[in-house]
């Protein structure tokens, strides 16, 4: 939390004049800029501000190394080399670099994070949420997403194939697009590549934002029906959701996960021995693995019984009951 109150965060409504370099571009000012405008003008137009098209809100943002243009931007990132919050000024590539308290240098997206990240969120819920929950909110895309933006920008640890900072690599133009059309050409093609990428972080950070506000409603019914299951083996929950997080994080005893996967069925999920495993704590019964319907209705005594999963980790019926009869059972033919 900041000591002090970030620029264009004090109201709505003075103009802010965000900065970043032109050149090559990656995950680490993308997502800068993406922070900045759900925390500073999110009815704005992320696109338009980048291809400096009319775009009628407080923020202006502004791709340049020109000194003069720098020194007198409101707030500039990840160029310049200072870093002076209460000034607006977020670059890390100086000697000197700002650093976490584990000592992992900070991006300018981190830095950024720090001081605008729960604003950026608040704007992206829709739904309301009290300070807490923005909190946990912050602290949990901190370490997910923002820590190893920090670490490959840095050259600590890659992100790799396939990751977001790959994604954002993938927008830039190819080397020799100056070759082939034209500097002022090429000049367009990287706005458009910023454009793009960031387009692409900012769907991203949407999500993973919502989703976690969503984890931890989850969380609080999973807890709430564990603590009034009958049998704290066989976990039910009224509506689907993630339970595996809860479950190991508070090192539950739950077995199976009992759940709607439908109008007309229950599931009975088998947990695994380690969050994200393909094993079972206690796997189905072998009988009833690869059948459906009668034949299953028949070996498992649950007349409403749907399918047994030959993998033996998750089944089914079609009604709550004999969804839970299937758990039911099932330890009982463990003798777990």
């Amino acid at each position: 939390m900041s000591n002090h109150t970030p620029i264009g965060l004090e109201n709505g409504s003075t103009p802010v004049t965000a900065l970043t370099h032109s050149g090559n571009f990656h995950v680490d000012e993308t997502m800068g800029y993406v922070i900045l405008h759900y925390a500073l003008a999110p009815q704005g137009d992320l696109r338009a501000r980048v291809l400096e098209e009319k775009s009628a809100d407080r923020l202006t943002f502004i791709r340049t190394r020109n000194p003069d243009v720098i020194k007198s931007a409101d707030i500039v990132f990840d160029v310049g080399g200072l870093y002076d919050p209460p000034h607006g000024r977020y670059d890390h590539h100086m000697k000197d670099k700002p650093l976490r308290e584990d000592g992992t240098p900070y991006s300018a997206a981190g830095l950024l994070w720090k001081d605008y990240g729960r604003a950026a969120i608040r704007n992206i819920l829709n739904t309301p949420v009290d300070d807490a929950a923005v909190d946990l909110i912050w602290q949990s895309l901190d370490k997910s997403l923002i820590l190893p933006i920090d670490q490959d920008d840095n050259g600590v640890v890659k992100m790799g194939k396939l990751s977001l900072a790959d994604i954002v690599s993938a927008c830039s133009p190819p080397w020799d697009t100056a070759e082939l059309y034209g500097k002022q050409e090429a000049r367009a093609r990287e706005s458009l590549g910023f454009a793009n990428a960031a387009t692409a972080v900012a769907s991203h950070l949407i999500n993973v934002v919502d989703r976690i506000r969503a984890s931890l409603k989850a969380t609080d019914r999973v807890i709430a029906a564990y603590e009034s299951a009958e049998d704290k083996r066989i976990l039910v929950m009224e509506t689907g959701m993630p339970t595996e997080k809860v479950i190991f994080e508070r090192d539950l005893p739950v077995v199976y996960v009992v759940s709607p996967a439908g109008p007309e069925q229950w599931n009975v999920k088998a947990v695994p021995p380690v969050r994200g495993d393909f094993g079972q704590r206690v796997s189905l019964p072998e009988a009833w693995g690869g059948l459906e319907r009668d034949k299953l209705a028949a070996v498992s005594g649950v007349s409403d019984a749907v399918f047994a999963h030959p993998a033996r980790f998750i089944c089914g019926a079609t009604s709550r009951e004999g969804a839970i009869r299937m758990a039911q059972l099932a330890l009982q033919i463990a003798g777990a």
